[in-house]
């Protein structure tokens, strides 16, 4: 039987009842798969993380992650299978994340996710990364529906997303720059400490003052939707090398301390602005970054001054992963929305207006 008619078959199989969807994560270090069932009903997660490996490059290495997925793509994706107690047989689609990303690193969890689908004869579905990490919400808030706005930021990623359907976004503002997990790692490599970044300033930065410093940009602070960071990280860098000259002492988890503080301020106050311009009333984080209790705390004291919603995925989900894929998926499914086999990975490109 031809597998375009299968997937008919099993499409209309689907209309009465929640599919069991595997979702495949390869876009940057981290292998992960999950199974869901429905929206938000996460069956087993399995994730490898190449962090270790790639820190003593103090980035991210394309090829070595690459090669990784390769080698580790069908060992998760088996162990996801058990600890969710099904089978292969028991799958109604398969989807996996095919832009943007890491071309090798895409290619590697698409090329298994066509395989696998075609072998079953189940619909295939390629899931945008930064839609994934938006359908996390969904996962840890049963009751969100759009319309909302949603700050994205990760290591590669800072938009605000106006989600005005399960398949309709639009861009609201964003970084022109670095991406806030990006610049966070560039001040981390300053301050001597590991990659990833992000969470290793939070730690050093709990014991410094946030209000050592004061690391601002006149761009960031204006009513424009857009925001930057190149201003306040060159800030830190002339700031640590003038007391490198001089032989001033620095306490330096004072510096983490209040680059972070910059960082997420200027995240949370162009969310909003953006969410007010937008006339929603409901703000969501997502990615990496949304796992900082910094701006979590932000986006908590600002939820009760100007009274939205604020709704984050918990934090298992903020970084990349399976079941947010999978979640993502679902959404499509409903919408009867599936990918051909011929779909080919895409390392950038923006986020599609309609999916």
């Amino acid at each position: 039987m031809l597998y375009s008619t299968r997937v008919h078959q099993k499409l209309e199989a689907l209309r009465d009842r929640d599919p069991i969807i595997l979702g495949i994560e390869t876009s940057c270090d981290d292998t992960s798969v999950a199974v869901l069932r429905g929206e938000n009903e996460v069956l087993s997660m399995c994730t490898n993380s190449q962090i270790e490996i790639h820190r003593e490059f103090g980035g991210v290495v394309p090829e070595i992650a690459s090669r990784n997925h390769v080698k580790n793509i069908a060992p998760v994706a088996r162990a996801a299978i058990e600890q969710a107690g099904i089978t292969l047989e028991d799958l109604d689609a398969v989807a996996v994340t095919c832009a943007p990303g890491l071309l090798g690193a895409l290619l590697a969890g698409l090329n298994f996710a066509k395989g696998l689908a075609f072998s079953l004869g189940i619909p295939y579905i390629g899931v945008n990364h930064i839609c994934g990490h938006i359908n996390a919400n969904f996962i840890t808030n049963p009751g969100l529906k759009p319309p909302f706005v949603c700050l994205v930021a990760s290591g590669g990623h800072s938009q605000v997303v106006h989600v005005k359907d399960y398949d309709t976004y639009e861009i609201l503002g964003g970084t022109c720059d670095d991406a806030a997990g990006e610049a966070l790692d560039k001040i981390a490599r300053q301050l001597g400490l590991p990659y990833p970044g992000g969470p290793e300033i939070e730690k050093f930065a709990e014991d410094g003052n946030e209000k050592a410093y004061n690391f601002k940009s006149q761009f960031n602070t204006n009513k424009q939707p857009n925001f930057s960071f190149s201003g306040i990280k060159t800030a830190v860098v002339n700031m640590l090398q003038q007391a490198k000259r001089t032989e001033k002492e620095i306490h330096y988890p004072d510096v983490a301390a209040s680059f972070q503080r910059a960082v997420m301020e200027t995240l949370a106050y162009k969310t909003v602005l953006c969410a007010h311009s937008a006339d929603v009333k409901t703000i969501a984080i997502a990615g990496g970054v949304s796992a900082n209790l910094k701006l979590r705390s932000l986006f908590e004291g600002l939820s009760k001054k100007y009274g939205f919603e604020f709704v984050r995925p918990e934090l298992q989900y903020c970084a990349d992963n399976g079941a947010m894929i999978a979640c993502a998926a679902y959404h499509m499914l409903k919408k009867g929305i599936t990918s051909s086999l011929d779909l080919d990975a895409k390392a950038s490109g923006e986020m599609p207006k309609h999916l």
